[in-house]
């Protein structure tokens, strides 16, 4: 069943450390499955705290977004983005 990882984007901290993530995330997609639903399009916030941005990545299913967000390159990326922004992440399932 696929699965989804969601990035919601708190607070940025460092753009240029943004920046450097971008690029990196950008390399790190290599062949892994994955299909962008959302990329920091308009946002509205319905409920609970307001957001900067949001993310939502489609995988064949959790194991591939695992595989994705735990490969080298991914986590070098994200070691960039730990220190530009504040985020929440999460892998959600779809449903059959």
């Amino acid at each position: 069943m696929a699965a989804y990882v969601v990035f919601i984007k708190d607070e940025t901290l460092d753009q240029d450390e943004m920046a450097r993530y971008a690029e990196k995330a950008g390399q790190a997609r290599g062949d892994h499955p994955i299909t962008p639903l959302a990329f920091y399009g308009a946002l509205e916030t319905l409920e609970g705290p307001e957001a900067e941005g949001v993310v939502v990545l489609e995988f064949p299913d959790a194991e591939a977004a695992k595989g994705w967000y735990f490969s080298p390159a991914y986590q070098e990326a994200k070691a960039h983005r730990l220190k530009g922004a504040k985020y929440r992440v999460l892998l959600v399932n779809g449903v059959e």
